[in-house]
Formats: structure tokens, sequence, C-alpha cells
């Protein structure tokens, strides 16, 4: 059973709860979600799996999750990213975070999300039953492709991506 960490409005712990349960019950808790660009300024994407239990086969962002309780939010970031894009070496910076209330077929993604920027040269290496895609994707033909088919995207990724590219610029 994964446990996640339930926040309050400034991010601040207040407990645990079970993934599902949390995301069944629309409980706010600690998220991130990390943008990996590379030198000629594309983003990373990843296609998520059949397999996941909400958004399967959507593009996202490179990789998203939740930090365990105790550990530190950036080891935990750098984590997931090699356990799902096999990204092992990679600078992230944590550039802001927000909070977002989302509902999600039918689970609900209310989350204090901190969001990170990384630079990455070369190909991931994805675990396929977290991601079964993945590609570079300059900014103008991502905007363009979310325009013509918002149903390929994941919510969150949507909502966040132009926060992020104001931060990108410098990618």
């Amino acid at each position: 059973m994964i446990r996640i960490i339930l926040v309050n409005k400034n991010d601040k712990e207040i407990g645990t709860e079970e993934k599902l349960k949390a995301h069944k019950e629309g409980k706010l808790h600690r998220s991130f979600s990390i943008f990996v660009f590379n030198k000629k300024g594309e983003l990373l994407l990843q296609k998520r799996a059949k397999s996941k239990y909400h958004s399967p086969g959507l593009w996202s962002n490179t990789c998203c999750s939740h930090p365990r309780p105790g550990r530190d939010l950036e080891d935990e970031a750098k984590r997931r990213l090699k356990e799902e894009m096999g990204i092992v070496e990679c600078d992230l910076k944590e550039v802001f975070g927000f909070t977002y209330n989302l509902k999600v077929g039918d689970l609900i993604e209310h989350e204090f999300d901190h969001v990170f920027l990384g630079t990455f040269e070369g190909n991931p290496k994805p675990n396929l039953k977290e991601a079964e895609d993945w590609k570079w994707i300059n900014k103008k033909e991502l905007k363009k492709d979310i325009k013509e088919n918002p149903g390929k995207y994941t919510a969150w990724f949507k909502i966040i991506l132009d926060k992020v590219l104001k931060y990108g610029k410098h990618q």
C-alpha cells in the first residue's frame, strides 16, 4: 500500500493517506511534476502506460509522482525520473509550486504540485509499466497539437504547461 503526504493549502504536512483513497476522496496532497528540456529547447514528453489507474495512454510531462513520507522532495523527484524514464544524470531545479483540483475520471487530483525543470541530452529508457512511449517536441508544435487534440494530453499537463514555458525560456 502506497502512502502519500497530506498537506494544507500552505504545503504544511498534516498526515498521510493511502494513495488511491486520497484520490477518491479528493484530499489535498503533495506531488511533483518534472519537465525535462534538451539544448534545442524541446520538451521530453511521456505517453502514460495503458495499465495506469488513471489517464492511461495520454501524453504528459516527462515525469510526475508523489514523494514518499519522510523523504527529501528533490531526491524523490530524481528517484522517480530514473524509475519512470531511465534518466540518471539530470540536474533538477524547483521553479514554483501551486495547487490544483481536477476531476480525472472517477478520481480527484487535488494536489500541491512542486514543479521541477531539468536539462537532458539523449534518449530516455522508460519503464514500460510507467510510460509506453516518449518523444521530444518543440514548444510551438506542442501548443498547436494540444489546441487541436486536447484529449490526447493529461488534464494537469495542460494546466501546468503555460507556467512552465514562461520559466523554461532559458532552455
